[in-house]
């Protein structure tokens, strides 16, 4: 007597094109984020003279939307292809990339909680290094300047962190118009203007510490920064489940494709 295997095993395709689905949201916004990267570099001659890349001392945030748009590109691309191909190598890269990165973003939270003094220390850094570049790049002025008007904020820990640019120090050397002053974005703004005032910093620094609550912001970022982020702890850690709930679902929808491929090419097997 003989006995037949009969394989009823098969691709589903629920999962297949679900998983579609979430990789083309990722490589468009991907593709997005790249257009609007390459453009604002052209825009500001970078195509043409790519070492102006590295004549930056402080951030620009152009860079920062370009890695965002090649990882969401890569990743979106590996997805949908591997999906409508079937590829097992494009799933396990996509969902191994985003295990990855899950993984990174929970270690950075873990231990930007544990060890809170170093990363204060690193972010006064960081934010003294972007305030020297400040009149060197454009994106980066503008960056600068929105995150001190929304947070009310003036310099890393005040107003004298803009010592650190040169057009703003206060030396005898500098022949500045700024000089001892602060950018407009310090200024407490004024309800009855319509106009913004891009000179109401102008030697601000040269008055008595006393008068400069009633015409620029006084606190630092760094700690507007750590007053806001108590007030908004429940935005801040539903933003964080949200984008690890959408990672973990496309690692399953990855995993669970994986396998049925892995089971149709077993049971073709025999």
């Amino acid at each position: 007597m003989h006995y037949y295997r009969y394989s009823n095993v098969e691709v589903s395709c629920w999962y297949k094109y679900l998983l579609f689905s979430y990789n083309i949201v990722f490589w468009l916004a991907g593709v997005a984020f790249l257009a609007a990267g390459l453009w604002a570099w052209s825009e500001k001659g970078v195509l043409s003279d790519l070492t102006k890349v590295t004549g930056l001392h402080g951030l620009d945030p152009v860079v920062l939307v370009l890695v965002v748009g090649i990882v969401m590109f890569t990743l979106g691309f590996a997805g949908c292809v591997g999906a409508l191909r079937e590829n097992i190598c494009l799933l396990k890269f996509f969902c191994g990339t985003i295990m990855f990165i899950f993984l990174l973003e929970l270690a950075v939270a873990v231990l930007a909680f544990l060890f809170q003094d170093w990363v204060r220390d690193r972010v006064k850094e960081f934010f003294e290094n972007n305030i020297k570049s400040y009149r060197d790049d454009i994106d980066l002025q503008n960056l600068i300047d929105s995150l001190q008007r929304i947070n009310h904020c003036c310099g890393a820990q005040g107003p004298d962190d803009w010592d650190f640019n040169i057009y703003f120090n206060c030396s005898s050397e500098s022949k500045s118009r700024e000089k001892c002053g602060v950018p407009f974005s310090c200024c407490i703004p004024d309800p009855a203007q319509k106009v913004v005032n891009t000179q109401c910093g102008y030697d601000i620094r040269k008055k008595s510490k006393s008068q400069w609550d009633d015409q620029i912001f006084v606190k630092g970022c760094i700690v507007a920064l750590e007053a806001w982020l108590p007030r908004n702890i429940y935005i801040v850690a539903g933003v964080f489940i949200a984008i690890s709930l959408l990672q973990i679902f496309g690692i399953f929808l990855a995993r669970t494709l994986i396998s049925d491929i892995e089971a149709v090419k077993a049971g073709n097997a025999f």
